[in-house]
């Protein structure tokens, strides 16, 4: 009996870095496909196609009134399965349909081989075609969830018996996971699209833009604000979901030295922090940041993209922390004990531009964002403390080390820390 191969290290490398190079691919696409959600689904099928070797795959969407299903892209199909596909709208109640099945149980089913299932039933039609005309065999189909609302699914076919692995269909959820993003993103750029719309009748170009200038120079910089208004739209600040990375830092001890300070040498200190850091922050290629008291949280990849986030927030944290050392130095001779301490996380959030006519401001939330917070309520006198994510994306460029299991506000179970120290020196 001949054993089963036994995947050697170099393969397990070789397909962890063609599934990092598919992500980023879909990543990519999605950054630019804000207004249609095809392309990204496009390249999300063919990514999994490839990756799972399932020749045949497609995607089903659910329309708006969550009542029917139907099938915007497809890959591998036979051209009669092409056009079965393009006229195919099914009802979400139907139970012969396998995807229909999933979005109203919004979990998984896995068949290992259609033409053998329990489940199969030969009149019904739809089935039957897919064994007929693409000998179909083993069958995945993934829903595509966010909240508890199943947007539609993702398909995937072979044409002979073999079951998908457990790390298939995990790979197939984080498709999944990003597909939820692109659609997401379309939704709320129309929505950005038909307020625009109202805005435009209301207004002429020339106002329009120089208010929209005067807007974004007040929560980006200057750099930032001038790229938006070149591009004649404002489309990138509407509401999306992003891969960012979140830095919050603040002043150690600061609230009891306003206890004993002078008013005077309160604005005096805070002047000096928000000028020094302010320089940093401009020249890392930030894409914006907030202020407030002594707290200031500081965004990187929106809206301007970044190469390496986590990488880009690790080193200006670095540099704050040195140019603290000797603002901390100073302020002691004078008997202010201060110090500083960072927090910095990645991950999926929200962001764009909030308010009302008049007080607009550019914002990022989720739990990426709440994570970077508590992180930096934690962090000691000159300590950089990393989520779990941002630990692993900078592990390459600084010494690290463990800060312990962390319970944090509004997070249920502990959260694994990690304490950067250095900046490793380059070889």
């Amino acid at each position: 009996m001949t054993n089963p191969q036994i995947p050697s290290e170099s393969d397990t490398l070789s397909n962890a870095r063609l599934r990092e190079q598919a992500t980023r691919e879909v990543l990519q696409v999605i950054s630019q496909s804000r207004d249609d959600e095809l392309p990204v689904l496009q390249t999300i099928l063919e990514a999994a196609s490839r990756l799972c070797n399932a020749p045949l795959a497609f995607v089903s969407r659910v329309n708006r009134a969550g009542t029917h299903l139907s099938i915007p892209a497809q890959r591998g199909a036979r051209a009669e399965m092409q056009k079965v596909f393009a006229e195919a709208v099914h009802s979400v109640e139907d139970s012969g349909i396998v995807s229909a099945q999933v979005v109203r149980r919004k979990s998984i089913i896995h068949i290992a081989d259609m033409a053998t299932d329990p489940q199969f039933d030969r009149a019904d039609l739809r089935r039957a075609e897919l064994i007929d005309i693409e000998g179909v065999r083993s069958y995945l189909v993934v829903p595509m969830l966010l909240d508890d609302v199943c947007f539609g699914t993702i398909n995937l076919y072979r044409r002979h018996v073999a079951p998908f692995s457990d790390d298939e269909i995990a790979l197939v959820e984080t498709f999944a996971e990003q597909a939820v993003i692109a659609v997401e993103n379309v939704r709320q750029f129309k929505a950005l699209e038909t307020l625009n719309a109202e805005l435009e009748d209301r207004v002429t170009e020339q106002v329009d833009q120089l208010e929209r200038l005067g807007r974004l120079r007040r929560f980006l910089s200057p750099q930032v604000a001038d790229a938006v208004v070149s591009k004649g739209d404002n489309a990138q600040l509407g509401s999306h979901r992003a891969m960012i990375a979140i830095l919050f830092c603040d002043i150690r001890g600061f609230t009891a030295f306003c206890e004993s300070a002078e008013p005077e040498e309160t604005i005096e200190v805070l002047q000096t922090f928000h000028e020094t850091l302010g320089k940093l922050i401009h020249d890392a290629g930030a894409g914006f940041d907030h202020r407030s008291g002594d707290g200031i949280m500081v965004i990187f990849n929106d809206p301007i993209p970044c190469d390496d986030p986590a990488e880009a927030a690790l080193r200006v944290a670095f540099d704050m922390r040195e140019a603290m050392d000797q603002l901390c130095a100073g302020w002691r001779k004078l008997g202010h004990r201060l110090g500083f301490g960072v927090g910095i996380s990645l991950g999926y959030a929200t962001v764009g531009m909030v308010g009302f006519e008049g007080r607009y401001d550019y914002t990022a939330s989720g739990t990426a964002v709440n994570l970077a917070s508590r992180l930096c309520d934690q962090a000691a006198d000159r300590e950089i403390l990393l989520s779990p994510r941002a630990a692993i994306a900078t592990e390459d460029i600084a010494i690290q080390e463990p800060a312990g299991d962390l319970t944090l506000k509004g997070f249920q179970a502990p959260v694994v820390v990690v304490r950067a120290t250095e900046l490793k020196r380059a070889v």
